[in-house]
């Protein structure tokens, strides 16, 4: 099942031990090298240590009523993890990304992002057009299949756009006799 990510912000996250919310998630931390949330950074009264951060690995389950942990023992600290510490020093996020194609044209930037509730994979891009587009156009929705490249400054996503021919090529091929041919002729008689 497909989520919009905006709406995992804020998101309450309910220990099974004791039934109540522990915290709630604040930011996700996004690995931008295959789109996949890896943690959430959380914020709540009961935190000791700040910042702190669930890691997808420990959430049993995404249902109505938030994430839900086995317990407060799940929330670590950002450097508990090497991998995890990476991605945080990295600063990356995806909302508000600019995202071009490959002839560099502006498409727009990232409003928000669909993805798959149980592998916590970005599968969709939900791209703002810039004022003057949005006139005429919707936003667009980007699959990860057409993302070429995600760098610090922008995403790039393939191209729809085909290469136009060169007008007198395309000219001299419509005028083409199908009949002339530089082969011989059968004799039909022989056959």
């Amino acid at each position: 099942m497909l989520i919009l990510g905006s709406r995992l912000i804020g998101t309450p996250i309910m220990g099974l031990q004791t039934g109540t919310q522990l915290a709630h998630a604040a930011m996700p931390l996004i690995d931008p090298a295959n789109l996949k949330i890896i943690a959430y950074v959380v914020d709540g009264p009961l935190l000791s240590e700040r910042p702190s951060i669930i890691r997808m690995a420990d959430v049993r389950e995404l249902s109505d009523i938030g994430m839900i942990i086995d317990s407060s023992d799940e929330f670590i600290g950002v450097s508990d993890v090497v991998s995890i510490n990476k991605i945080y020093d990295l600063g990356f996020k995806l909302i508000g990304m600019s995202v071009i194609d490959e002839t560099k044209r502006k498409l727009g930037k990232v409003e928000d992002y669909s993805l798959d509730a149980s592998s916590f994979v970005i599968q969709q891009l939900n791209v703002k057009r810039g004022i003057v587009k949005s006139l005429t156009d919707t936003g667009l929705l980007i699959h990860r299949s057409q993302i070429v490249e995600i760098n610090d400054n922008f995403i790039i996503v393939r191209t729809t756009a085909k290469k136009l021919q060169p007008v007198m090529e395309a000219e001299r091929r419509a005028f083409v006799n199908p009949f002339s041919s530089s082969s011989p002729q059968t004799d039909v008689s022989k056959i």
